[in-house]
């Protein structure tokens, strides 16, 4: 149970862009923090190493919670399955719906929320934005309207959901981050876990065309056969031949 004078929250984070945002912005709005993470099975483990990384530096308390056991349960995806192939184009509902994973926000939601009543947190943050409406029926608002319902009346202590950036696309959340000052070199967005972001997938595309719609460059290093989605960059030349570039890309939600 927390004994902070401040209100505390439970973070859901993953380690990726806007988890990493909400985190800061919990922390700057004075709340006592507890980051909360989740390894349900995913193709890789990159964004659990930056979120580890990145709680480390604060000095905010994080959890790591191996849900495993239901992979069996949510496998059908191409985010849980490494035998499917993951889809190399930019978000649409046609072509990347091997990238939803079956019921995972409520799960994830479910147990966050079980956290902050066990801790007297009062609210569970979590990086739901309006680029995953199309695709993501559990980021839609409807969903986050009714799963902020159900915390209040699911245990004797109301919870309430907040998903600060729940009507703003990608690019206004890196807009504050960067307003912030945050260093997205601390993330990992690419769905494969390589050495380096490849530049290809929905979750690098949308990330590099939130960095140029910002003008704003990248830190991360990308794959040279993503060039065609590192073109985004406003001097996507210059930024591939720095020489602490790989460096940060092994920074790795």
């Amino acid at each position: 149970m927390s004994d902070s004078p401040r209100p505390a929250t439970v973070v859901i984070y993953s380690g990726g862009m806007d988890s990493y945002t909400v985190l800061h912005r919990a922390l700057r709005e004075g709340r006592e923090v507890h980051a909360l993470s989740f390894d349900y099975g995913q193709r890789h483990a990159r964004e659990l190493e930056v979120a580890r990384e990145v709680c480390r530096e604060l000095g905010v308390p994080h959890q790591v919670v191996d849900i495993t056991a239901i992979h069996g349960l949510i496998d059908a995806s191409a985010l849980t399955d490494s035998s499917q192939e993951l889809p190399d184009a930019d978000y649409a509902e046609a072509n990347l719906k091997a990238t939803v994973v079956p019921n995972r926000n409520m799960i994830l939601l479910s147990l966050a929320i079980a956290k902050a009543v066990n801790i007297g947190a009062d609210r569970v943050d979590y990086g739901a934005h309006g680029g995953d409406h199309v695709l993501y029926p559990d980021c839609r608002p409807e969903f986050v309207e009714a799963m902020n319902d159900v915390a209040g009346i699911a245990n004797f202590e109301p919870v309430t959901l907040h998903a600060p950036y729940l009507r703003a696309g990608k690019d206004e959340i890196l807009a504050e981050g960067l307003a912030m000052g945050l260093d997205y070199a601390m993330t990992w967005t690419c769905y494969r876990g390589e050495a380096l972001a490849c530049g290809r997938c929905g979750s690098c595309r949308e990330r590099l065309s939130a960095f140029a719609a910002n003008g704003a460059v990248d830190p991360l290093a990308y794959d040279t056969i993503g060039d065609e989605a590192s073109s985004q960059r406003p001097d996507a030349a210059a930024s591939s031949q720095r020489p602490d570039a790989a460096a940060e890309g092994t920074n790795d939600v």
